[in-house]
């Protein structure tokens, strides 16, 4: 199901901790960083931190800025993005100013959570969501229900490090200031556990007074048929290759781009490609990777549209082709309609030889884009 893009916001000492152990919170962003905090938020839809945040620093997560409050309201937007938590306990305080600044709120809680969260302000919503805190099905009432498409995230280290590990997080942005905490109580940004593999996409830097912002994407791909956040930025890829396609009133316009698990663009194409009036884009794409490259075994295909099941033009099909080269799981945004061969199922194929195929069709409409002149 379609989820919000998450942005994890965090400032952080140089040697990685987000406070110190002192009565008062350290205070580690510079004014400028605080002002780019503020944009931010005006710019999303909901601002989430845990339970333990609230009981930390007691903070109002509000927009400050008259300016950007007015925007918002000009644009059709509540005065301020709707203000969630999360807590397994229900262990809140009612007095805290979380419940008493700002618009709307909503309480992601358990079962058992939700049977002790005390009186809380009309304006708060209470949404158990089971034995266990499911940050999927988080994700999803927020994006479903309330109508939330951009999530900014910010604390504490706990929420961070679930949201990233668990392949959550769309971006990171750290902004990072020029001193040390050296105390090993202290909260760090990320704790323990399995984080993704390869590197980060360092997609900006920008110096604020004394501290520097860094942003960063996922690069890596999921495992299994869950989607991760690094599936949406390969697939939009492959959704804008097909751009490139050059036109036709007989064929697709497809993109696609093979990715290793660690991240690594293995190769792309798109229809159509190097003036070949019948080559497919994941055909294109796979004809650029040697046969014997053991990361296709992990890798990921990104197909704007879903492999094909049967063709003319070829021996095999692109389903097959995938197969063949030993891939076990392909993201797409668009099930191929009976244009041109009723019935196709490129992904019952894929599925039906053990591959796992992701769905994703909250990008459908990018897919479409460059076929309407096929599909109306």
């Amino acid at each position: 199901m379609p989820v919000p893009h998450v942005l994890l916001s965090a400032a952080v000492s140089l040697d990685g901790y987000l406070d110190d152990t002192g009565p008062d919170r350290l205070l580690l962003s510079s004014p400028a960083d605080f002002d780019r905090v503020d944009e931010v938020r005006a710019s999303v839809d909901a601002i989430l931190v845990g339970a333990g945040t609230i009981r930390a620093d007691n903070p109002r997560l509000l927009v400050n800025s008259a300016e950007r409050r007015a925007a918002r309201r000009a644009a059709g937007q509540p005065e301020y993005p709707l203000k969630v938590t999360v807590s397994a306990s229900g262990d809140l305080d009612p007095d805290a100013r979380f419940w008493h600044t700002g618009g709307d709120k909503v309480l992601y809680t358990t079962d058992k959570g939700a049977a002790r969260v005390p009186r809380l302000p009309a304006d708060t919503t209470v949404v158990p969501l089971g034995p266990d805190i499911d940050w999927r099905a988080l994700l999803t009432h927020l994006h479903d229900v309330r109508g939330v498409r951009r999530l900014m995230v910010e604390g504490g280290g706990t929420v961070h490090t679930q949201l990233l590990q668990q392949g959550l997080a769309d971006e990171l942005q750290l902004a990072v200031a020029p001193l040390f905490v050296g105390e090993p109580t202290a909260p760090r940004l990320f704790g323990p556990g399995a984080y993704q593999a390869g590197r980060l996409r360092l997609c900006e830097t920008r110096p604020l007074g004394d501290t520097v912002l860094m942003r960063y994407e996922p690069t890596a791909p999921g495992a299994g048929p869950l989607p991760h956040a690094a599936d949406r930025h390969w697939l939009r890829l492959a959704c804008e290759l097909a751009a490139l396609c050059p036109p036709s009133d007989t064929a697709f316009s497809v993109g696609a781009v093979v990715v290793a698990a660690d991240g690594t663009e293995l190769a792309r194409g798109h229809s159509r490609e190097g003036g070949d009036p019948v080559v497919h884009a994941e055909e294109a794409a796979l004809a650029k990777v040697d046969v014997g490259d053991a990361r296709l075994a992990g890798a990921t295909v990104y197909s704007s549209l879903e492999p094909c099941a049967r063709r003319a033009s070829r021996p095999r099909a692109c389903a097959r082709l995938i197969l063949d080269a030993g891939v076990r799981r392909v993201v797409t945004a668009w099930r191929e309609p009976d244009t041109f061969v009723a019935g196709a199922d490129g992904c019952g194929v894929l599925v039906g030889e053990g591959a796992d195929v992701v769905v994703l069709p909250e990008l459908e409409g990018m897919a479409v884009r460059p076929n309407r002149h096929l599909v109306g």
